[in-house]
């Protein structure tokens, strides 16, 4: 059997790609692997979804893309950790491009006239390996406080980085920020979940 010489140029540079992987996941739920310091979002990696009710029938959701923003934290002194991510507005994704469209529009996150929003933490609580972070949110132009409930998830060393990840929650009224379109049919509560790689390097 011949094997076509651009399939061979394929696989001969594969095979060491695939021998530099590693054998298991580097992070582990391990808290003695976090190092102090000042991480930065890994935003390949790092997604911020939110759920409303629809129509009172289904949870909907849909996710941002493209976050920025800064950890910083002290094993040592886990209550003085700090934290502030920036998510584009436009980045709104749900299943249905109509719907996709419109959360792109002044209908709701109005990307072009506040093109971002940003969550800046005044207070963290740690209590073993989950956390209380109190902060303010700023969204379509308007700021109140939101509080996070985090989780530890894993750290450890990946591709020449210290690396650290956390997901939170929470919970907030989008009338308060001035979008109210659909109200009541489509939730006022909306859910927020997050997912959150930090990096720094080694």
């Amino acid at each position: 059997m011949r094997i076509a010489p651009f399939a061979l140029a394929l696989l001969l540079t594969a095979v060491p790609a695939a021998a530099q992987m590693p054998k298991e996941p580097p992070g582990k739920p391990d808290v003695s692997r976090v190092t102090a310091g000042n991480y930065s979002i890994e935003p390949r990696h790092t997604q911020v979804r939110f759920t409303v009710m629809h129509f009172g029938f289904t949870p909907f959701s849909g996710f941002f893309s493209g976050a920025s923003g800064n950890l910083t934290l002290d094993p040592a002194k886990p209550n003085a950790a700090s934290v502030s991510i920036e998510v584009p507005t436009n980045t709104a994704l749900v299943t249905v491009p109509k719907l996709t469209d419109e959360l792109r529009s002044p209908m709701f996150f109005d990307p072009d006239k506040y093109p971002t929003m940003t969550f800046v933490s005044d207070k963290v609580v740690v209590h073993g390996t989950r956390a209380t972070i109190s902060g303010q949110l700023t969204l379509h132009g308007q700021t109140h406080p939101l509080t996070l409930e985090a989780s530890f998830v894993g750290a450890g060393p990946s591709m020449g980085k210290r690396m650290v990840g956390f997901t939170a929650t929470g919970t907030l009224k989008r009338s308060d920020y001035g979008i109210t379109a659909v109200l009541p049919l489509v939730s006022d509560e909306v859910k927020i979940d997050i997912a959150a790689a930090f990096q720094k390097p080694e």
